[in-house]
This record gives structure tokens, C-alpha cells and sequence, in this order.
């Protein structure tokens, strides 16, 4: 089927600001899809069909596909690959039967307003996603483009930025950037006290920490007191160079089971750019410690499952690495993960007991793979002066499936 589906990026401009191409495009259309925003701009005597987003997005999706072959467009902001709406009907429609003509997105807009080199800049949306997502991404010196749910995310961001000790950032809140009602508001987040403006706003933050500020690296090995547990935590060394045997990759999959405070599948997460992570835990008091810790180190989408492996394993998604941190006895438990591994995936164990050892020693013996013992001490206080006290030793087991 030929391209019948227009996708024009619309800025604060208009129609004025569409190029002949676009214009052209909208002109011959049957059916116009758009937010309220983006249909107002149309002329008053109009009489074409529209749609207007509703929610659940699918429903109107639904509705669109109905007119396929027919010429039909889609107002979007800015550009609809970047956060909007071209990426959700991208999962309906081969891109063939598209033509996508995007606009100046928000971030450019921004960076052209303030100088800023889009190549070094970090955007993300914070429109319809998890808010603790802006935690993985605080970094000194470090500029970020937001985009915004509505006018009350700038003091949000303020307040984030001021908990957690980057309160001497930089904020510049846009407004309606590249139309005639265009705002620019300036401020330091431990000050920012702006009242709330237009809905439709980005956010530019420069990122100034303090000296007292907690700032964690995106590379595994976080400080064990980065996490709130109970004593079943991967130590930080150990941790350490067991995601460097995980090897997180981008877009892949970790199943952290039996996962304690949730510490290996967190950094998986913050090492790995849209990598996914299910924590497997059985129990309930460490599951909500695991939901704690991933929202405060920036990683909300990490999911949490109750129960006990190998039972709790059916119907999870196939993953591209498991982390067997507790229950290397359980009968089934190796079985059950190597199976669902996918090809060229890996496995890490950590076995702390004999048992453990045991358990991993048959299946290095029928699966190869590497056994290693790791072993570290840290200095701490004896008496008056200062002596190693050695951390439990840990043997690790590591497989990729062949």
C-alpha cells in the first residue's frame, strides 16, 4: 500500500510555518488527527472530518486505521519522532504507508535559543513517564533538556534538583517557543519560585552540584549505602564485577532472581541505555525496599515480581541474562533459567555456601563456562588502630548459553 498516511510536525506558527510540501499534504486530506491545540489552528470553514486524541490513545488509533488507503493527516508537535506521536504509530503502521514530515522539535528550538550543542545535551520527556527517571540523569556540568507534563513540572524539577543537592542549578523554562506567545523564564532551582504558566513548556537545566551533594556514577559499583537493605546486598566490589560479567547492553534484558535489595538489576539499569530488568523476589518487605531503591537511583521502570523461583519464572518475557543471586539450591532453579535464556545470553551465579558451589560445579561440568573466587577485605577500626576485615567469599559462576 502507497504512503496514505501524512505525519506533519506543526510548530507555534501554524499553518504559516508548514512547508509546500506539508501544505500540500494537509490540503488533500480526508481526515485530520491532532490534539485540540493542533486543530484550533485549522481555518474556522473547514468542514473535514477530525479526530481528536482521546485516552486511551489506542482508542483514536483504532478509529484512524479505519480510513487506511485513504489520504489521511496527523498534526503533531515538532518533530513526531522524538517523543511524539510518530513512534506510537510506528508500532501499527509500516512506515511505507507513512510520510513523515517533522518540524523544529522543542530540544532544537531550545539549544538555538540558548547556544547550547544539541550533540552534548541530554533530553528526555517527562510527559506521561515516571518523574524518578530525572535521578538517573543528574550529573555535574551536565545540561538537560526536559520535556514537561505541565506547568507545574518546572517547580517539580526545582524541588528535585534542590533534594538532591543540585539546587545551584541553572533553569530555563520555555514557553510556546516558536510562536508569538513565547515565554522565557530564568532561575536557580533552590529559588525558583515562578508561578506555574503555559502547559506547554520545556525545561533546560544546567547542572551545578554541591560539594555536599551524593553523586552516583552510571558504572556499576555503587556504594553499598546507596541502597536501603536488610543485609542481603551484593557488596559493591562484588557487584561490580558481576555486571561486567552480565555485560548490560542496550535493550536487553536481566532477570535479577532472588534479588534482595534489587542492587544488580538497578545498575543494570542505570549502565545500560533502555535496557529492561525484572527483579524476582519472594519477600514482600524486600520487594518494597527493591521499588524504593530503583525510583531514588533514577531506574522506576525496573519490574518487581513476587514469588519464588522456578515457580515465579513462568510467563516472565525471554531474557538476555539472569543473575542468580539467592537459591543456587533450589531444585530446578539452573534448569529452569537455562532454558529460558536466549541463545549467546549469559548466566552469573554468586554462590556464598557449599551447597551453592556444589549446584554450580554440576552444571559447569555438563555446560562450561568460568568459575572464579572473589575475595575482598576492607579496612576498618580494630581497637585504636586500623586492620582488614575480609568480606564472605564469593564464588562466581559464568555461562553464555552457545
Amino acid at each position: 500500500m502507497s504512503a496514505w498516511l501524512s505525519i506533519v510536525g506543526i510548530g507555534e506558527d501554524g499553518l504559516a510555518g508548514l512547508a509546500p510540501t506539508a501544505r500540500a499534504r494537509l490540503a488533500d486530506a480526508r481526515l485530520i488527527v491532532g490534539g485540540a491545540r493542533h486543530l484550533s489552528l485549522l481555518p474556522a470553514d473547514d468542514e473535514r472530518p477530525r479526530l481528536v486524541w482521546e485516552s486511551p490513545l489506542s482508542k483514536t488509533v483504532e478509529q484512524l486505521l479505519t480510513y487506511r488507503g485513504t489520504p489521511v493527516v496527523v498534526l503533531a508537535t515538532g518533530d513526531p519522532l522524538h517523543c511524539g506521536i510518530g513512534v506510537t504509530l510506528l508500532r501499527h503502521l509500516p512506515v511505507c504507508e507513512m510520510t513523515i514530515l517533522p518540524g523544529l522539535s522543542a530540544f532544537t528550538l531550545a539549544c538555538a535559543r540558548l547556544g547550547w550543542d544539541r550533540e552534548t545535551v541530554t533530553t528526555m520527556s517527562l510527559h506521561g513517564r515516571a518523574f524518578d527517571r530525572l535521578n538517573r540523569e543528574l550529573a555535574p556540568n551536565r545540561c538537560l533538556l526536559l520535556l514537561s507534563e505541565d506547568a507545574a513540572t518546572p517547580a517539580a524539577v526545582a524541588a528535585r534538583l534542590t533534594e538532591t543537592g543540585f539546587g545551584d542549578s541553572v533553569m530555563h523554562v520555555f514557553e510556546h517557543m516558536g510562536g508569538p506567545k513565547e515565554r522565557h523564564i530564568e532561575g536557580v532551582a533552590a529559588h525558583w519560585d515562578a508561578e506555574p504558566g503555559a502547559d506547554l513548556n520545556t525545561i533546560a537545566v544546567d547542572c551545578r552540584a554541591a560539594h555536599t551533594a551524593r553523586i552516583f556514577s552510571r558504572a556499576p559499583g555503587l556504594p553499598d549505602n546507596a541502597f536501603t537493605h536488610d543485609g542481603q546486598l551484593t557488596k559493591a566490589e562484588i557487584r561490580a564485577v558481576t555486571l561486567a560479567a552480565l555485560v548490560p547492553l542496550p535493550g536487553q534484558l536481566l532477570w535479577d532472581v532472588g534479588a534482595g535489595s534489587g542492587a544488580v538489576a538497578i545498575e543494570w539499569l542505570r549502565a545500560a541505555s533502555d535496557s529492561l530488568a525484572i527483579a524476582i523476589e519472594d519477600v514482600a518487605a524486600r520487594r518494597a525496599m527493591i521499588e524504593r531503591n530503583a525510583a531514588a537511583l533514577g531506574v522506576p521502570g525496573l519490574q518487581i515480581v513476587a514469588g519464588r523461583a522456578p515457580e515465579a519464572l513462568t510467563g516472565l518475557p525471554v531474557p538476555d541474562a539472569v543473575f542468580i543471586g539467592g537459591g543456587a539450591v533450589v531444585s530446578g532453579l539452573f534448569e529452569s533459567c537455562w532454558q529460558a535464556l536466549k541463545p549467546g545470553g549469559r548466566l552469573v551465579a554468586n554462590l556464598v555456601t557449599l551447597e551453592g558451589e556444589a549446584a554450580a560445579l554440576g552444571w559447569h561440568a555438563a555446560h562450561g563456562g568460568e568459575l572464579r573466587r572473589l575475595a575482598v577485605s576492607r579496612a576498618e577500626a580494630i581497637g585504636g588502630r586500623i586492620g582488614w576485615k575480609p568480606l564472605r567469599p564469593v564464588t562466581q559462576y559464568i555461562v553464555r548459553k552457545i
